[in-house]
Formats: C-alpha cells, structure tokens, sequence
C-alpha cells in the first residue's frame, strides 16, 4: 500500500435530471488555481487520518469542503485511482441534490504572496457546480475521470 500520508478519500454525489446524470464537483480555493479550470476541478476529498475508517473519511472530508451533511447510507464504491502526485484516492458516490453556489467550505493558511511574511486565508474549496458527463471528463484532475467511467458504468445497468 502507498505510504498513508498520499491516502485521501472522497465523494462523488451524483444527481439524475431531465438532461440525465450530473456530477457534483469542487474548484479547490487558494491562489494556486484561482486562473485554472480545465483538469483542476476534483471530487470532494481530503486525507484518511489514523485509525479513520475510510467511508468516515470521505463523509467527513465533503461535509468540511461544502458544508454539508451526508446520508448515513447509500453509498456505491467507485475503487481507487493513483493521481500523477503518486496520491491515491478511494471514492463513493451517492444520489443527493444541493445548490452548490450555498456550500462553505473550511479554510486554510499560507504566505501569500510568496516570501511577503504575510499569512492570508483561503477557501479548501472555492466553488462547486453540478456537470454533466462529458463536462467532468474535461473538468476533472485527469486520474479522476475513472470515477466518472466506473459510476456512468453502474448508473447505465
């Protein structure tokens, strides 16, 4: 197994309308991808801390990034991917609906700008929308696409 450091698990909700299946999916905060948008976009996720089940993980790292609460049941697992920075993330989805410009998400602390001695406060997650299909494939940090195969696979049988 990776060292449990890179080990992270997430989220996906999936909702089923008249244009068919939407993802819900997160823009990560900060201003290292303040200008990105194609391939930066991810599914709601963070690290497995120790002795952490890994389904309690992912409720917990979505509800942190969005601000809300998940379903006690429902969950689908999707497997694990390896991300190109060697993170592996293990993910599930569920059916649910939001207004995702109402989310809220934790912050976080860094010096910016660089070298400046000045700590600023950024969003984990700075916006989120729901996608079609195809929109995630494109959207998505690339090793995340599998999820989108593996759930259009179990949504379409």
């Amino acid at each position: 197994m990776a060292d449990s450091k890179k080990q992270s698990a997430g989220l996906l909700m999936f909702r089923r309308g008249s244009v068919g299946v939407e993802l819900f999916v997160v823009h990560p905060g900060g201003p290292f991808f303040a200008k990105k948008d194609n391939g930066a976009w991810s599914i709601p996720k963070g690290l497995i801390e120790e002795e952490e089940d890994r389904l309690s993980a992912a409720r917990r790292e979505f509800t942190e990034e969005t601000g809300l609460e998940t379903p006690e049941e429902g969950y689908v697992s999707l497997g694990v991917i390896t991300q190109k920075s060697g993170k592996v993330v293990q993910a599930w989805a569920f059916e649910g609906d939001c207004d995702p410009n109402a989310i809220t998400s934790n912050t976080f602390d860094m010096e910016w700008p660089p070298r400046s001695g000045r700590k600023r406060t950024f969003p984990e997650v700075d916006r989120a929308t729901f996608c079609s299909l195809e929109e995630a494939r494109l959207k998505l940090v690339p090793a995340q696409v599998e999820f989108v195969e593996r759930l259009e696979e179990i949504v379409n049988s």
